[in-house]
């Protein structure tokens, strides 16, 4: 870069230029040095980091590789039979999750409740696990074993689990497993799409960790094929909602804007071209009118209308009206805690869990809306 400039600019010669010059090149000779030992300490590092990555399990369904469970551990690609859907990791694997896979193939839940008891949500986890973990256990949500203990309430978590975070994998796997267990409770677990999940199924890999670019070069595969539709967790991703609709609470990633009212929409038909479509290459996306907004800047997994103050309470009444609801719960866009907007009509759920300090939920009993904070006091919204 000093080249370039140098090149770049017409000196001048003046009596102190030698002097000048003199003085700068030392301080350019400096400034070149330390750059060059942050950037060593820079590769050392990562080079440090990548020699210790614990990773999976991944699980693929390719013909002949059904049956194996691979693993990451200590920068080193292990396998492991899968028994009884059991997925066992190797001994020098960490604390990666152990979960027990599905026998059958995901189904298509219901993306419409009524009479449902008590509801939690929370938002864009985006890989921080433990912060996950420890503001679920704080609200008993889940037990000390991480097991679902919420009997037959709902819980909605409205997208971004991928991307940023380091423990995305522990996450996945902990929701598949939890998905299972609040269904056998009489339970629901409602896991939305946010924009992060469909950017890494397009193949948008801006946002993700470095720990996990050890594991798509020991895995030999990209990212996205990590989670694509011939894998475990991405078979089961693809069957879920984008939107869900639980007693008066309509939930989602990013918001409902005016366009879908004027667009005429319903729930269950976006929902099925959602998951007709995260595949696609955006390109196609952009050729289709109706897809162009469900999947961009107005639609429900990116829309931020809310937050701008361009829309009056008038029109925020006219779209809870046409979905004949009295609260739209969103999350992907960041704020310091749960918070109300409209009278509480609009509730934004994204409380900076990204971050990987805390976090808080939304807890719904009947018509009383409360902030479930992180270490588990609770107070009214």
């Amino acid at each position: 870069m000093h080249i370039l400039s140098e090149r770049g600019v017409n000196h001048v010669k003046c009596p102190s230029q030698d002097v000048y010059s003199s003085a700068s090149a030392k301080k350019r000779g400096t400034i070149a040095a330390q750059g060059a030992l942050l950037s060593l300490l820079s590769l050392f590092s990562f080079a440090t980091y990548s020699a210790h990555v614990t990773d999976g399990p991944y699980v693929f369904l390719d013909q002949g590789k059904e049956n194996t469970a691979y693993w990451i551990c200590q920068s080193e690609l292990k396998q492991t039979p899968i028994a009884n859907n059991q997925l066992a990791r190797p001994n020098d694997c960490g604390n990666l999750p152990q979960p027990v896979r599905h026998s059958e193939a995901p189904q298509v839940e219901a993306d419409t409740y009524t009479h449902a008891g008590k509801i939690i949500a929370l938002s864009d986890v985006h890989g921080q696990f433990d912060v996950m973990i420890n503001l679920l256990k704080a609200h008993k949500i889940i037990d000390e074993n991480n097991h679902w203990a919420f009997g037959d309430g709902h819980m909605v978590m409205t997208g971004d689990m991928f991307d940023r975070g380091h423990q995305v994998n522990e996450v996945l796997w902990f929701l598949y497993e939890l998905d299972k267990e609040a269904q056998a409770a009489g339970g629901r677990l409602h896991l939305l799409m946010g924009n992060h999940e469909q950017m890494v199924f397009r193949g948008d890999l801006r946002y993700i960790n470095e720990r996990y670019k050890t594991s798509t070069e020991l895995l030999d595969r990209s990212y996205d094929a990590l989670y694509n539709k011939d894998t475990e967790i991405g078979r089961w991703l693809r069957s879920k909602n984008t939107l869900v609709k639980i007693n008066n609470l309509l939930f989602m990633h990013g918001g409902i804007s005016p366009e879908w009212v004027e667009r005429k929409l319903n729930i269950s038909d976006a929902n099925q071209l959602f998951r007709q479509h995260l595949d696609d290459k955006k390109e196609d996306l952009k050729q289709n009118d109706l897809l162009n907004f469900l999947f961009f800047t107005n639609g429900p997994t990116w829309y931020r209308g809310y937050f701008k103050d361009v829309l009056s309470e008038q029109e925020i009444d006219h779209i809870l009206n046409y979905f004949k609801v009295d609260h739209i719960i969103v999350g992907h866009t960041s704020q310091e805690r749960v918070l109300g907007l409209y009278h509480n009509k609009i509730i934004a759920i994204d409380s900076s869990i990204k971050n990987g300090k805390s976090g808080e939920l939304l807890l719904i009993d009947q018509d009383k809306l409360t902030r479930g904070l992180y270490q588990g006091e609770q107070e009214p919204l």
